[in-house]
């Protein structure tokens, strides 16, 4: 198959690089930045118009809503080189309000749209693990499935609407933050108490305080490697549109708001760049304590 993937930053090259080592084509478009790898992997043309020319699918793996937005409606996006019966996935993290609008577009011209945002981050894009929940029609997922089966593992068809996806992913970020929350939270406790935090992480991992989470960002709490992974300031993206959809809703996320609150903190510290669990240096700053 004859796939375009545009969006070829920290999690989206290794997803593009899975495609094209399964036997796909791959073609994406000319950036300065676009690594050596990808280069030697891939056809690479002049736009993103080219590559949905030249493409069966087309997947968007960018940072944000105005960037969706940008790569399929602006001049020679990929709305200009699309013709009847192609599929578009957009697998990046946005707005569910502007997806159900960008699918209505796309399928205007007749093509297929699914939204299938991912977690799992860096770790997960490489090794083909991550979580992928779409929204979409059965056909259009179906379609897609094939292409998701290769990068990623816990695969779910949420809704039939396009939009489903990204809610999924919205109700995702709310748990992590929380999580990241809760346990930055519990190791500052530790070490602000006389207790070592390795051990009390060690110690909850057997029970049941036990998540990926305290797993994986705790450590990196413990030895301050906060190098994304999964970014500050696009993980406040992320909360962003949680608030934003409650409020529209008429509800309260009165924790939502807290760790969005922690993660501002931590960019006013210089930290918007750092892994996301780098929240913990927050809860430091207030407990004037550093956990390592």
């Amino acid at each position: 198959m004859k796939i375009g993937f545009i969006g070829l930053g920290i999690m989206g090259r290794p997803m593009a690089l899975n495609l094209k080592a399964a036997g796909h084509e791959l073609y994406v478009p000319d950036r300065r930045s676009l690594a050596d790898e990808v280069r030697a992997a891939a056809h690479v043309l002049g736009d993103a118009a080219a590559v949905a020319e030249a493409s069966d699918v087309i997947i968007v793996m960018v940072p944000d809503t105005p960037d969706v937005e940008a790569v399929l409606f602006g001049a020679h996006g990929v709305a200009e080189g699309l013709t009847k019966g192609k599929l578009v996935i957009d697998m990046s993290s946005i707005s569910p309000i502007a997806t159900k609008d960008y699918a209505a577009r796309i399928n205007k011209l007749g093509c297929d749209y699914v939204d299938a945002p991912v977690s799992g981050g860096e770790v997960g894009a490489k090794a083909a693990s991550l979580t992928i929940m779409a929204g979409g029609t059965e056909a259009a997922f179906a379609r897609a499935l094939p292409l998701f089966e290769l990068m990623g593992k816990n695969i779910t068809h949420v809704g039939n609407e396009a939009g489903a996806g990204q809610v999924c992913k919205v109700c995702n970020q709310i748990i992590v933050a929380l999580n990241i929350q809760a346990v930055s939270e519990a190791l500052t406790f530790a070490k602000k108490a006389g207790a070592d935090p390795a051990k009390v992480r060690q110690a909850l991992s057997g029970g049941f305080a036990s998540s990926r989470i305290l797993e994986v960002h705790a450590e990196r709490m413990i030895n301050r490697t906060f190098n994304p992974g999964f970014r500050i300031r696009l993980h406040q993206k992320d909360l962003n549109l949680a608030l934003s959809s409650a409020k529209e809703m008429g509800m309260a996320l009165p924790n939502t708001a807290l760790a969005q609150q922690m993660f501002s903190v931590v960019t006013a510290l210089g930290g918007a760049e750092q892994d996301h669990s780098a929240m913990v240096r927050a809860i430091e700053h207030l407990a004037g304590i550093e956990t390592a």
